[in-house]
């Protein structure tokens, strides 16, 4: 699962500097500053929880229950967080309205708290 876990931080964090990129300077010129800076929320966001992926597959201090908790809710967090932030501040490129997925975003937020939250219940019922 650690393997899986590490793994799935890198991507992240790849795919987020990719998109960084992508936004800075491709985005730039098509996207207003309000758009660009939504757009950049996902990237930014999107990297934390790629650093903190590498962070859970790396510990010593979680169960794999544990980890393996953490990592889907980080997995499914990321993608309608970011995901849903990302088609929403591109929204005016498609012929789609990605509003009506509007919904997801705080749902996406809600699994990225319960995230953080797996990692403190099990560090403070941590027996030492």
């Amino acid at each position: 699962m650690d393997k899986k876990i590490i793994s799935t931080g890198a991507i992240f964090g790849m795919i987020a500097i990719i998109l960084g990129a992508f936004g800075a300077h491709a985005l730039k010129k098509v996207l207003s500053l309000e758009q660009l800076s939504t757009f950049e929320t996902g990237v930014r966001y999107q990297m934390y929880h790629a650093v903190f992926l590498l962070f859970i597959g790396l510990t010593n201090d979680l169960s794999q229950k544990a980890k393996k908790t953490i990592y889907f809710l980080v997995l499914f967090g990321v993608f309608l967080f970011s995901g849903s932030i990302y088609l929403l501040a591109t929204n005016d490129l498609t012929s789609f309205d990605f509003k009506v997925i509007g919904f997801v975003t705080p749902i996406g937020g809600l699994l990225l708290i319960l995230a953080w939250g797996v990692l403190l219940l099990n560090i403070i019922n941590k027996k030492s």
